[in-house]
């Protein structure tokens, strides 16, 4: 078996220039690998963050890696991520103390808990659009990044009014060195963000340890860990809450920021859209409270927020580790190489989806479904792997969707450009300057 390894070919691809290989390409330009999968086909080399990766594309590719978890791969960040994340971190580790924390942090996404986070989702949502409305005229982009901030903060750290506070204002220069290259000096983003990180990890210990010394534990995320014990019976370190806090801040902030912006925008670029949203809301007549059940019956909304993540996935993708050598598709991937995963290409595959570069909706109706190929359609990632916040993510999107449509209207001002700046998350270059007002 490994002579027919051996003998098989690397995939074709070009390493680029010494140390950075084509990492300045990876992140300068929007068609880095659509033009390489041109060029190379589903399975290409190039040399990225310092290391040797092969990029692997499609659902076939998906498979093989969310199936194949610890057997020939292993999740892998670039190092600039891995980094500010912290070792401790959920997101870096593997093996069984992944699977076990991975457990226990789940329990703040489970369908009770859900449930019991509408009521605030629903009053901070409403106070935002409010506001939005006494504006008339806004730049979007950051308004919407305070508004997941302080769900986040409020929901998963039980901090009132986070984005307003030295909280958001540290992460989002933390947020802005995640995915660069990591060279620690003081004008480089990667050097700004390592010393953000220090001071978040100071500001997070203060709010831990507040909360410890509370008679009761409060029913969020942080009271869940704050009270968690490992298979031993023993409790988290402080440094391990640290960590794993300001990963539940990014996973429910930054990502769902980006999705949330795509909605806006590409309703508003397709009126026909906006229209049978509207109606779905007239006919359902749903009013607040919001519960887990009657939102399920959003089901042409449910369409369009599926199409809105097929169409700009807030992450392009995700990287594994090879820890054991292995073929696929005719080539040999080696140890101890990067492998990158596309979510973004995965969702323009032509063989899948019919004119995949239209915003279609009805392509998820279910006399169509066009997804029913396993891991189709990624935008969580998949496998063991799969983004822990999902159901968090997407129950904060339909009630944003469902109050917005409900009670207001966007305008995409003129003089601005929409085009997608992709680093940290997709979001438009202008930032999304809307005309905003009440129905």
């Amino acid at each position: 078996m490994t002579r027919k390894l051996n003998s098989l070919p690397e995939p074709p691809g070009n390493k680029g220039l010494p140390f950075i290989g084509e990492t300045i390409g990876f992140f300068t330009d929007p068609d880095f690998n659509s033009k390489r999968l041109a060029k190379y086909g589903k399975v290409y080399q190039t040399n990225i963050f310092g290391n040797p990766t092969v990029t692997m594309v499609g659902a076939e590719a998906n498979t093989f890696l969310f199936r194949n978890e610890n057997k020939y791969v292993v999740s892998q960040w670039p190092k600039s991520t891995s980094i500010l994340l912290g070792d401790l971190s959920l997101a870096v580790r593997n093996g069984s103390f992944h699977t076990s924390r991975r457990k226990l942090l789940y329990q703040a996404f489970q369908p009770r808990a859900l449930a019991s986070y509408i009521p605030t989702m629903e009053n901070i949502t409403d106070e935002y659009l409010q506001r939005w409305q006494q504006m008339e005229t806004l730049t979007w982009y950051p308004e919407l990044r305070n508004y997941t901030f302080d769900i986040a903060s409020n929901l998963l750290v039980g901090t009132d009014g986070g984005s307003q506070t030295p909280l958001g204002e540290l992460f989002e220069t933390w947020c802005g060195g995640l995915f660069t290259i990591p060279i620690n000096l003081p004008w480089t983003k990667f050097g700004k963000a390592l010393r953000c990180r220090k001071q978040l990890l100071k500001y997070i210990e203060a709010i831990i340890i507040k909360r410890q010394q509370e008679d009761s534990l409060r029913e969020d995320a942080l009271g869940l860990l704050i009270d968690a014990k490992d298979e031993e019976g023993n409790s988290l370190t402080l440094a391990e809450l640290k960590d794993q806090v300001l990963l539940l801040l990014f996973a429910g902030h930054e990502t769902l920021t980006s999705a949330i912006a795509s909605f806006c925008l590409l309703t508003a670029q397709h009126p026909e859209v906006m229209q049978r949203l509207r109606q779905e809301q007239q006919e359902l007549n749903l009013s607040s409270p919001f519960t887990l059940e009657n939102l399920k019956q959003m089901t042409y909304l449910e369409q369009v927020l599926k199409e809105v993540m097929r169409l700009i996935p807030p992450v392009g993708g995700g990287f594994r580790k090879v820890i054991e050598p292995f073929a696929f598709n005719g080539y040999r991937i080696p140890k101890d190489w990067s492998i990158q995963y596309q979510i973004a290409q995965t969702h323009k595959d032509r063989e899948i989806y019919s004119e995949y570069d239209r915003f279609l909706p009805d392509r998820f109706a279910p006399d169509r479904e066009e997804d029913k190929k396993s891991f189709s359609y990624i935008p969580f990632g998949g496998g063991l792997r799969e983004c822990l916040g999902k159901e968090f993510a997407r129950l904060e999107m339909r009630i944003f969707a469902a109050k917005l449509l409900q009670n207001y209207q966007w305008e995409l001002l003129p003089n601005q450009s929409l085009d997608l700046i992709a680093v940290p998350t997709p979001h438009p270059r202008d930032g999304l300057k809307v005309k905003f007002r009440c129905v």
